[in-house]
């Protein structure tokens, strides 16, 4: 297949590059508005074809449309931050909605047909009405941020294009995904960043976090991709297929697996950050209908991914 993937050289796009070349038989794509490939992700040049480009320029989207030429569509790019004090509204809403909307136009216009897998969010859910519940693709969509907002309606705005004007656009709901090369933005590479510093003398042994009341459905970032090339071969058009591991994991009990793994003693100390209080408190899948309709599961178990997320920051910290 001929694919193209949006958001190719961020966290889930280069892991979905990977996959797809060691399944073999594909042709890789990728969109980006940098022109260049992160050192994380650099071997990747001259396997993945990089073409820069903004998802809100219509010009140029129809350009690399009629470059590529592609039968698979990911659309994974889009505003990345889900909160804290960088966090700019009316970017998140431009970056999801604004730029998922033209890039859909210009499909439309180019006269291809792909296939388009849309990378929407379990935050979509907000809260379920059961705490100890689990969300599935006909739970209502209450979404708590604007980030949660703006991919609601993206999500929806898919399923529109997929009824009027026609286009083939399956939905994945991804619940948190965690894994290598993952930025310290979010919770647990950050922590195992301070892990690895702490280890390596760079900071004293106390790792600050926020709150860790939360409840997260984590899934390694590897096992995520795997699930796209199935829903982009078996998904139906206009359909919503919920991923996740369907289990919900304290950050506390996620953190205490991380530091059980140090090689030294280390101290956690919280503070509440009042620029979340608005996050969802549970996230839950159900991923029936994934596992249905395409045999997908989780593989990788969750120790796995907290050592080798850990692994990953230890090679990269030089000692004090």
């Amino acid at each position: 297949m001929r694919v193209l993937i949006t958001g190719v050289n961020g966290f889930v796009g280069g892991h979905l590059a990977e996959h797809l070349l060691g399944a073999g038989g594909h042709t890789l794509f990728g969109l980006s508005r940098q022109a260049g490939w992160p050192a994380p992700l650099a071997h990747l040049a001259g396997r993945v074809e990089l073409v820069p480009g903004d998802m809100a320029d219509g010009p140029r989207v129809a350009e690399v449309l009629r470059h590529a030429r592609p039968d698979w569509v990911v659309h994974l790019a889009g505003y990345a931050k889900t909160g804290g004090p960088t966090f700019d509204p009316d970017q998140c809403w431009h970056d999801n909605l604004t730029a998922t909307r033209s890039f859909y136009a210009s499909v439309a216009r180019s006269g291809l047909r792909p296939r388009i897998l849309f990378a929407s969010t379990g935050l979509v859910y907000g809260e379920p009405d059961d705490p100890d519940g689990a969300c599935d693709e006909r739970t209502t969509l209450k979404p708590a941020t604007p980030y949660a907002a703006s991919k609601a309606a993206a999500d929806l705005l898919s399923h529109q294009y997929s009824r009027n004007p026609g286009l083939d656009i399956v939905r994945v709901r991804l619940f948190n995904q965690i894994g290598p090369r993952q930025s310290t933005d979010y919770a647990l590479p950050n922590f195992a960043r301070q892990v690895a510093a702490a280890e390596a003398g760079r900071q004293l042994p106390v790792i600050e976090t926020g709150d860790l009341s939360a409840r997260r459905d984590v899934t390694d970032v590897r096992d995520v991709v795997a699930a796209f090339p199935l829903l982009l071969e078996k998904g139906r058009a206009g359909e919503a297929y919920n991923a996740g591991r369907g289990e919900a994991h304290r950050m506390q009990d996620l953190l205490d697996r991380l530091v059980a793994l140090a090689k030294v003693r280390v101290e956690v100390r919280q503070k509440t950050d009042p620029a979340r209080t608005a996050d969802t408190a549970v996230t839950r899948a159900d991923a029936r209908k994934l596992r249905e309709a395409t045999g997908w599961a989780p593989r990788i178990p969750l120790d796995q991914t907290l050592a080798d997320i850990l692994a990953e920051w230890r090679g990269t910290t030089r000692p004090a």
